[in-house]
């Protein structure tokens, strides 16, 4: 009697554990469903919203050539200005180019006259009354040599530090052409202009060099975009 109802037990006890151990339907299908989700979220695109840019657009100016401004000017000074509509910058160009020009000739014309009287020190002989230089001859005729060869070498330096301005200034107002015609002309520019400001560190490579030991310094970083 006894030994069948310990039978009874241990085989009731069996059917309650493998009862327990039977499998849960409803847990199964949640995790058939997350292994679905994540397959679905590999496969598809993720969603990422769209940002939208205002791109700058350069519209190239075909009437306005800087190869004809640059010739322009090369061929007459203000004329490559004027085809730019910078009229205000004409009478600054002829009145620079006037001032070197009066300066060649004031110089060139004292450096004539003092190579002049050098060559009549250096000869020993002096000019006839009536000639071109001699009242010059006469009025400098108390002083040194030397003193009439440095002038005539420093009126000869100045007479082609004139000449060299002219050119240079005429070149200058070719290239003033030339930038006007490149960059206000031949694109009309957007107004598109935007900052940012970061905070930053100013002694980064300090700190690198010396194992953080050095003093930490804060900063502000501004990135302009145009």
């Amino acid at each position: 009697m006894y030994k069948f109802l310990l039978v009874i037990f241990l085989v009731s006890g069996f059917a309650l554990a493998a009862r327990a151990q039977s499998p849960d339907l409803s847990n199964k299908e949640t995790k058939r469903d997350s292994i679905n989700l994540h397959r679905d979220s590999i496969t598809s695109k993720p969603f990422a919203p769209k940002i939208k840019h205002d791109e700058k657009k350069y519209h190239p100016d075909s009437l306005h050539s800087p190869k004809k401004a640059v010739i322009r000017s090369l061929i007459l000074p203000g004329w490559g200005q004027v085809y730019n509509h910078r009229w205000w910058k004409v009478p600054l160009i002829y009145t620079a180019l006037g001032l070197l020009g009066d300066a060649y000739v004031f110089n060139e014309g004292y450096y004539q006259e003092f190579l002049a009287l050098s060559k009549y020190r250096e000869h020993g002989t002096a000019p006839s009354p009536g000639d071109k230089y001699y009242n010059d001859y006469i009025l400098y005729q108390g002083q040194q040599d030397q003193t009439i060869y440095d002038a005539n070498d420093a009126y000869r330096r100045d007479r082609d530090l004139s000449i060299m301005g002219f050119v240079a200034f005429w070149g200058i107002q070719m290239v003033d052409a030339y930038i006007d015609a490149k960059f206000q002309h031949s694109y009309t520019m957007d107004t598109d202009f935007s900052f940012r400001i970061d905070p930053t560190i100013l002694n980064q490579q300090n700190m690198l060099a010396q194992g953080f030991n050095g003093p930490v310094i804060p900063g502000l970083k501004l990135t302009l975009s145009f």
